[in-house]
């Protein structure tokens, strides 16, 4: 990502966007179940389908599960009800419809295989703050 890139997308943290407040309270969701290398990707200048993806991995297939029933419960606390999702039972890629924003759960070996995140490479990405990873932060950055 370029300096640009970030500038533009700190300078876009202050203004109040409810998808944005939708893919961090996943991310949030995500590392409460020690999601491993969790990216938020702006697509809303890139996508006519989604505004944010939200990409994390998980190591085993239970994890990969538990952070999708987590980001799964903390949405409908809010009222945020999941569009659709695919590949649960399986829990290799979990994928996440909320609409403007799509959760993609992978192990890792899969993640590294699709690599989403060169294929959007272009897309900005959204700076997760440090106090949602508490003391893990340098193990789960």
């Amino acid at each position: 990502m370029t300096k640009e890139q970030v500038e533009t997308e700190t300078a876009q943290s202050n203004s109040t966007d409810p998808s944005r407040e939708k893919a961090l309270g996943c991310s949030r969701a995500a590392i409460e179940k020690k999601a491993e290398n969790i990216k938020i990707l702006n697509l809303t200048e890139l996508s006519s389908f989604t505004d944010y993806f939200v990409i994390c991995s998980g190591t085993s297939d239970r994890q990969v599960q538990a952070i999708a029933d987590s980001i799964e419960y903390t949405m409908s606390t809010l009222g945020i009800e999941v569009i659709s999702a695919e590949g649960y039972s399986e829990g290799r890629w979990i994928l996440m419809d909320f609409g403007d924003v799509v959760i993609h759960i992978f192990q890792e070996a899969l993640r590294e295989y699709y690599d989403l995140e060169s294929l959007w490479a272009d897309a900005p990405r959204v700076k997760i703050p440090a106090e949602y990873y508490g003391p893990a932060a340098s193990r789960l950055n």
